[in-house]
């Protein structure tokens, strides 16, 4: 038991670093005291406040009492996945910590982040309410004109400057870069941050294989993502659980193995009153 936890000291806090140095949503994350748990298991208590606006006052009465809500939203998480491995302790010999520590760090940057990051901008590209605008763009002159837009929609809409983010396609971030002028440079200026995503987990939808293999897919009827622009502060993205587990081999009833385990247990999600804070640029299905 005393390897078991020594090899858990050593590396899972590695794997969250794996996280974030390889997610390309990471920096998208809520802060952890803005959420508290729910009732039951898949469950997150969001607060959400609401005011009364101004009103005139009275010299005589003096001001119009305003009323401050503090309601509590409860919010379902939409992402439960997972994945148990076994490794031979004949073939693992004495490198249990490097042979986890590079199955850990792999998993993870191959197949879990990829996914979440899929997952994420699905959800927010698919969500009620946000701006969409379904185009294919092949120059830079049309990428620039459709940041133009996607920026002006949301400067009318009222939504904040700052914390603004910009996610986009290498290929059309390079069809911008390619014009090298004054009128390039200026429209991604207007973001907090530029990531390039690549289209393998840039779709307004996606499928997540139950079983067998695992991973996702793009979802039928789904159209690639151009760009996606969004204010961190109208998503609700919390990871309620994450779970790295590491059996070793007397303890596992099924095989002379260690075992194992990562568990991610999250929410990717739009307010509902702050949908203009997202706003999706797209292909259409098939294209």
């Amino acid at each position: 038991m005393a390897n078991t936890a020594q090899l858990a000291a050593k590396f899972i806090p590695m794997l969250d670093e794996v996280y974030k140095t390889t997610s390309l949503t990471a920096k998208l994350d809520g802060a952890d005291e803005l959420a508290r748990q729910g009732a039951n298991a898949n469950e997150l208590i969001v607060p959400m406040l609401d005011m009364q606006g101004m009103a005139d006052y009275d010299p005589s009465s003096g001001y119009v009492q305003g009323d401050v809500t503090l309601k509590n939203q409860t919010v379902k998480c939409n992402y439960d996945r997972g994945r148990m491995f076994m490794v031979d302790t004949v073939e693992d010999g004495d490198t249990a910590g490097l042979y986890f520590g590079r199955l850990a760090g792999e998993f993870i940057r191959t197949r879990v982040v990829p996914e979440l990051d899929a997952f994420r901008f699905a959800a927010y590209a698919s969500a009620d309410g946000v701006g969409k605008k379904q185009e294919t763009l092949s120059t830079g002159d049309q990428v620039v004109a459709a940041l133009r837009k996607a920026s002006t929609q949301m400067d009318e809409a009222e939504v904040p400057l700052e914390d603004r983010h910009l996610f986009i396609t290498p290929t059309l971030h390079g069809l911008i870069e390619d014009l090298d002028n004054t009128r390039s440079r200026a429209v991604l200026e207007r973001f907090a941050s530029v990531t390039l995503v690549p289209q393998t987990r840039f779709y307004t939808g996606v499928d997540l294989t139950a079983g067998g293999e695992g991973g996702f897919a793009k979802a039928s009827g789904a159209g690639d993502i151009n760009f996606l622009v969004v204010h961190r502060q109208a998503l609700i993205q919390f990871e309620k659980h994450v779970a790295p587990k590491i059996i070793d081999p007397e303890k596992n009833p099924d095989a002379d193995a260690w075992k194992f385990g990562y568990r991610c247990v999250s929410i990717a999600q739009v307010y509902q009153n702050k949908a203009a804070g997202v706003y999706v640029s797209h292909k259409a299905a098939g294209v």
